[in-house]
């Protein structure tokens, strides 16, 4: 924040352009913090919004009618927020939640490019360069992705995207060092396969992109669907052991093994080209977080949870918030744009290997290398 003349402040502004925006959205959990709810004193205005959906329960259009800020009709005009008098200084893009189409892999067709290709129309429109946050993964298509990236890049714009969970606190807490030689890592999830299941490739890459010289890129992708989940662990490809610490760390899980009470388990087999072995594992309803488990060169295995919280005001997002704020008010992200180029992979992939019903290779993953909490990388 900074003081203009009268001494009074004058926080940066933003615009904040969703899928849509009802009780429980990720747009109510964002947004809403960055207007003063859930206990969150915000550092950033919004100043304008883009619905591109308003259902039968929307919040959306009552909280800004309430706060005085302009819902527009399109994204230009969102961004342009020509009531504010002076240029916008950040972009807020939250495609998710909404009533979109589905493909026969099982992805949700959230219109993500197109919420970029308007953004950055706007941006070079009015000559803006400025930072955008995107929720989640790039894309439901990986050319689209890479469109998006490259757009990034062409225009110098910091960017923060990708999931909350892995900004979320380890408990219990271990230093990052034992993650330079990690050997596995094993990731349960639950919920929605390509929904949730993002969550837990990036809890896998932000584990994965700490081991000593950084990250080199995934070289195959392979989706084991129900009964074969089981099957790899009994044939030794899948270590069980590490799904049972990582179990082992997590709040309010049903006694027993998932084996005997998840009916369709769904298991992310990720092969990296340094010879990492990482492991994302769907259990539907068995779970309510997200937790991990690795084992290290020398054998010694390390396990915990993400601390989400159980139920609103999912304090999780109260870390993101503040990482977009830090974003917005420094022009600096606080992690690598190849973070989500290869987490949107991770998942688009899965889902591919998932629908084809085998193991595929994964040559646009193999060229992503880049140092952890580094801006500026090489592909």
């Amino acid at each position: 924040m900074i003081s203009d003349r009268t001494n009074r402040t004058v926080r940066k502004k933003v615009a904040a352009i969703v899928t849509e925006y009802r009780p429980d959205s990720h747009a109510e959990m964002i947004v809403g913090r960055l207007l003063g709810l859930f206990g969150y004193t915000p550092q950033i205005e919004v100043v304008s919004l883009y619905l591109d959906q308003v259902p039968s329960n929307d919040i959306g259009m009552a909280e800004a009618q309430t706060r005085g800020i302009p819902v527009y009709g399109s994204i230009l005009e969102a961004i342009a927020a020509p009531h504010v008098g002076s240029p916008i200084d950040g972009v807020l893009l939250i495609g998710e939640h909404g009533d979109y189409p589905w493909n026969e892999k099982r992805q949700k067709l959230y219109p993500r490019r197109y919420f970029f290709e308007e953004t950055f129309r706007a941006l070079d429109l009015l000559g803006l360069n400025v930072p955008i946050f995107n929720d989640k993964h790039l894309s439901y298509c990986m050319q689209d992705a890479e469109w998006i990236y490259h757009g990034l890049a062409k225009r110098g714009l910091p960017f923060l995207g990708g999931s909350s969970i892995p900004h979320a606190p380890q408990v219990p807490s271990f230093p990052s060092e034992r993650l330079e030689q990690v050997k596995e890592i094993f990731v349960v999830s639950w919920l929605g396969i390509e929904s949730y299941g993002f969550h837990g490739m990036e809890v896998l890459q932000a584990a994965a992109e700490q081991r000593a010289g950084g990250e080199t890129g995934i070289a195959s992708i392979q989706t084991l669907e129900g009964r074969s989940v089981w099957a790899a662990m009994d044939r030794g490809e899948v270590p069980e052991d590490l799904m049972i610490q990582a179990l082992g760390s997590l709040r309010d899980v049903p006694p027993g093994n998932p084996r005997d009470q998840v009916d369709v388990p769904v298991l992310f087999i990720l092969s990296y080209t340094d010879g990492l072995k990482g492991y994302v594992l769907q259990l539907q309803r068995f779970i309510r977080e997200w937790a991990l488990a690795f084992r290290e060169a020398n054998g010694e295995v390390t396990a915990a949870r993400c601390d989400s919280g159980l139920g609103r005001p999912y304090k999780h997002f109260d870390k993101l918030t503040g990482l977009i704020e830090q974003m917005m008010l420094t022009g600096r992200s606080p992690v690598c744009t190849e973070r989500t180029l290869i987490t949107t992979g991770m998942i688009n992939l899965a889902m591919e290997s998932l629908h084809l019903g085998k193991k595929i290779d994964s040559p646009q993953l193999c060229s992503i290398s880049y140092t952890h909490g580094a801006e500026e990388e090489s592909t």
